[in-house]
């Protein structure tokens, strides 16, 4: 019921991003494309499809041919404009995805930038070695015009079946793949039937030259983030565990908990949520009423849970997070990256 009458908001939005897809297209507003090559990784959906472990797989492997810099908005940040991600800083200065990244990868180069191509000028400038940029979340930022677009699809919510904001997820025009080179379908089922994967390539396949590869998320053994505290390396199966987590999409995360452990509460949060002291003591009771669970969160979520002077120590020495990958269904990832490697050097 409300979602009908959610679709006066959602016409008008699509007349929006219609109109703003017509200025670039007219050339009214421009898009620039720049002598370094940019992989954008961006998706047409709010909510998580698996932009950051597809950006850390990308830089992680071109890193070893390339001097890589990755450049974002930095969503959520408290600053503006243009800065460079340090491994030290704050993850409300920066936006807790591109601390994430340069803390896994600290030799790639990481900036935040409201204005991708602006930014993409400045990074070049202070970092003329940089030979290529990973833009993420870039695909409706049009501004800069990527030599190699990537598009994330969440398989458990079909672009064909859904609708423009806010009746929707939709934040761009299911038209507008036609711009996409790769497509990377997440979270399907392990044992994906063909026809469904057939279903997927009609829908998203406009143009010959694109490719679709069908993934799932891999998760590991939770990890705890404070070591040298924690009461154990792991958290053992069926183990009693909090949930904890403030992503796009949390249910994958907590369909993968009920699997493996004892599920007692589950602490679910907006995406990008700024932890506070209230949130820690929520924990701490939660760890008093259920004392031999363990606290089990997102490796996102863990990047904004290392400040040790405002965890109370019950918390610390029970936090965990899960470190996630993309498992690619048919082909391997290997095949996808080389391809991204031939593009790149592609003149």
């Amino acid at each position: 019921m409300w979602k009908t009458l959610l679709a006066p908001a959602a016409y008008l939005y699509k007349l929006g991003v219609t109109l703003r897809h017509r200025l670039f297209d007219w050339g009214v507003l421009k898009s620039e494309r720049f002598d370094v090559p940019v992989i954008c990784i961006g998706n047409i959906t709010v909510g998580g499809t698996g932009k950051t472990p597809m950006a850390e797989m990308v830089i992680g492997y071109m890193l070893r041919t390339h001097r890589v810099a990755l450049i974002s908005r930095g969503y959520g940040r408290r600053t503006k404009g243009y800065r460079e991600v340090l491994v030290g800083d704050h993850y409300r200065d920066v936006g807790d995805e591109p601390l994430q990244i340069k803390l896994k990868y600290p030799e790639a180069v990481v900036v935040v930038c409201e204005k991708r191509a602006e930014g993409i000028h400045r990074l070049l400038q202070e970092h003329p070695d940089v030979d290529l940029v990973v833009m993420d979340d870039g695909f409706q930022h049009r501004y800069v015009e990527p030599k190699v677009n990537i598009v994330m699809i969440d398989a458990t919510r079909p672009v064909q079946h859904d609708r423009m904001l806010p009746q929707g997820t939709l934040r761009d025009l299911p038209e507008m793949l036609h711009r996409a080179h790769y497509f990377v379908v997440t979270k399907c089922p392990e044992k994906m039937a063909p026809i469904d994967r057939r279903i997927l390539r009609k829908v998203l396949v406009q143009v010959a030259y694109q490719r679709v590869y069908f993934t799932r998320f891999e998760s590991f053994m939770p990890r705890p983030l404070y070591v040298d505290e924690a009461v154990a390396e792991g958290v053992a199966p069926h183990r009693q565990v909090i949930a904890l987590s403030g992503i796009g999409n949390p249910k994958p995360f907590l369909e993968t908990l009920r699997q493996r452990y004892d599920v007692v509460a589950e602490v679910t949060l907006d995406d990008h949520h700024v932890y506070r002291v209230r949130d820690m003591r929520q924990l701490a009771a939660l760890l008093e009423r259920y004392p031999g669970a363990a606290i089990v969160t997102t490796e996102k979520d863990a990047v904004k849970l290392t400040n040790h002077d405002r965890i109370p120590e019950s918390v610390r020495r029970n936090l965990y997070y899960v470190p996630i990958n993309i498992a690619f269904i048919e082909d391997s990832a290997t095949d996808l990256l080389q391809k991204l490697e031939e593009d790149v050097r592609r003149n």
